[in-house]
């Protein structure tokens, strides 16, 4: 049992899980500030273009009776496709698949752009042995007389 805990220690503390717990935890924090963008910012434009209507009360009631809004359609039980629910989930996705994009693209750039530096910094030529330094010392003075 001791061994088992130990084992589950060893691999809850190593930093592939612990940065996929942060990863998780800043990508829920990232999906609110979307979801805020989207619902606050984004949507009342939509709704603005299309005359006043909000998304979120596109609806169809599947029952066949009519209903004044999203609301009065639950409260009635009636079976629902939330469209507008839908449509903002699909640009949601966009919007984050967007952003990770350009992150990623970011992040790749920068990682090539490090290992150019540290590429160029390894062809720089090496200093002479001491061997060879002596031997040019030799040479210079040989030259000399």
């Amino acid at each position: 049992m001791k061994k088992m805990w130990s084992e589950f220690y060893e691999f809850i503390s190593k930093g592939n899980v612990v940065g996929l717990a942060i990863g998780l935890m800043m990508g829920a924090a990232f999906n609110s500030i979307i979801n805020s963008m989207i619902n606050d910012i984004l949507m009342p434009v939509i709704s603005v273009i299309t005359s006043g209507i909000s998304f979120d009360q596109w609806f169809i009631a599947l029952n066949g009776q009519t209903y004044e809004n999203l609301a009065a359609a639950q409260a009635a039980g009636a079976p629902l496709i939330t469209i507008g629910n839908f449509i903002s989930a699909i640009i949601n996705f966009l919007i984050v698949a967007l952003v990770l994009f350009f992150l990623m693209k970011g992040m790749t750039a920068a990682m090539n752009a490090a290992k150019k530096k540290e590429e160029v910094k390894e062809e720089a030529p090496a200093e002479p042995s001491e061997d060879v330094k002596l031997l040019t010392e030799i040479r210079d003075l040989l030259a000399k007389k």
